[in-house]
């Protein structure tokens, strides 16, 4: 197949392109502005091309001669137009409709894991209504809902192990007792690319999932064990965290130019259970279920400055 994938060029893209093209496919990867820099880097297995899911002519570009789209795009934090509605839900639509015009039936859909339609969260609701979008398609879908994705370059360990270079605590805010079933990208990555040619997984939905069910607190402890740190661990009532982080909200956009670090959003999530059953994947495509701590020993070990600070 000819492949398309949408955010090629993030954390989760960058796997499931280089195990797209491990399948024996042909690779089209697609980003938009800044991130659209990342595609000058030479790959002789991938074209590249500019655009943005919100566009119907880019799509339909990108589309052309296409067999499949693989619709990665999401975001965690919201800046100016980029909000969740614009970008989960119109998003995911304008691909759905690009992929009908041009003839192109096969569509693998990155969700989340806490999707559902009585979400407290505007992130999840969104996720929500792109699913909706997906299976209303008429389209050869499958939909993948994992949680928290880890691995070389993710956003949520390697952020705490390098908060621990420097932190003598670690926050949690709230009780701190909801449950997280980490997820290596290797096997998102793996799901995702042999999806494709797998009949049995046409209108099915999949928890991408590891397999320790761990909270906040405890998968803390695993980065700091494996990377040999000793830090206190301290909850910060959620009513403390809210205002502040409301603050960050709006300064963050307006003076950084980039999304806040933490939104009141997360924080509602994090006051909720994020886990699943990862069998019907691990069986549908052969995904080896990694435990949390051997799965992020295989990076942060290998990573400068990240091991042996006490």
């Amino acid at each position: 197949m000819r492949v398309l994938i949408t955010g090629a060029t993030g954390f989760v893209g960058r796997a499931v392109c280089e195990a797209v093209v491990r399948e024996g496919h042909s690779v089209r990867r697609m980003a938009r502005g800044n991130r659209s820099q990342a595609l000058d880097t030479p790959n002789g297995s991938m074209e590249s091309v500019r655009g943005s899911v919100l566009c119907p002519e880019d799509l339909r570009r990108a589309l052309q001669g296409c067999d499949a789209v693989i619709h990665l795009v999401g975001i965690i934090g919201e800046i100016g137009d980029q909000t969740f509605e614009r970008v989960h839900q119109e998003g995911t639509l304008r691909v759905v409709e690009a992929a009908l015009a041009c003839g192109v039936r096969r569509m693998v859909h990155m969700s989340a894991l806490g999707t559902r339609p009585s979400a407290v969260s505007r992130y999840h609701q969104t996720k929500w209504a792109a699913e909706e979008a997906v299976r209303a398609s008429g389209l050869d879908w499958t939909v993948f809902r994992p949680s928290v994705i880890y691995g070389p370059g993710d956003g949520f360990v390697n952020l705490f192990a390098r908060m621990s270079r420097w932190s003598p605590v670690l926050p949690v805010i709230g009780q701190g007792t909801a449950l997280l079933q980490p997820v290596s990208v290797e096997g998102v990555a793996q799901a995702f690319a042999r999806a494709l040619n797998s009949k049995d997984a046409v209108h099915q939905t999949y928890d991408l999932c590891g397999p320790d069910r761990l909270t906040l607190p405890q998968v803390l402890q695993a980065i700091l064990r494996v990377t040999r740190r000793r830090r206190l661990i301290a909850r910060i009532p959620r009513s403390l965290a809210w205002y502040p982080t409301a603050v960050l909200e709006q300064v963050f956009p307006r003076i950084l130019r980039r999304p806040a670090p933490l939104s009141r959003d997360q924080i509602l999530m994090l006051e909720e259970d994020n886990v699943g059953n990862p069998e019907a994947a691990e069986r549908d495509f052969q995904i080896r279920s990694i435990p949390f701590a051997e799965g992020i020993g295989a990076f942060l070990h290998g990573v400068d400055g990240l091991n042996g600070s006490l």
